[in-house]
């Protein structure tokens, strides 16, 4: 008969091999932070800065599949369940969007830039040491 850190390890392994270590973790993490959360205890009320902050990090968190991060991001920051419309937030950002820039998150868009910006130039460099 197995013993019990045996079977720790296995389900463990088990667990890890299958990609669902991470996910248990954070679920738990996220369940801690949830109970240690009084709800008779009112959250201050965060600026609106820090609002759209955090709706740009829980779109670029969904976005890129990380649920069980996004569900512990959640519980911390207190943002409101239901996420805010992204053309909303394009709107409040002040960002012009065009069909490229909807295959990426709000968040990741000043990365896309600037990554096209330097091939861009990068590009240029070569054709001016080519003679084009």
């Amino acid at each position: 008969m197995a013993t019990v850190a045996e079977l720790k390890a296995a389900l463990k392994e088990a667990l890890a091999r299958r990609g669902a270590l991470g996910q248990v973790r954070a679920r738990v993490r996220a369940e801690v932070f949830a109970a240690l959360d009084d709800p008779g205890e009112p959250r201050p009320a965060a600026p609106r800065e820090t609002l759209l902050l955090n709706e740009l990090i829980r779109e670029y968190l969904q976005f890129h599949r990380h649920n069980a991060s996004a569900s512990v991001f959640l519980a911390e920051s207190g943002q409101p369940e239901i996420p805010l419309d992204r053309e909303f937030l394009a709107k409040e950002l002040h960002v012009v969007e065009d069909p490229s820039s909807r295959s990426v998150p709000l968040f990741g868009l000043p990365a896309s830039h600037l990554i096209k910006a330097t091939k861009w130039k990068l590009l240029q460099t070569q054709n001016m040491v080519c003679g084009f």
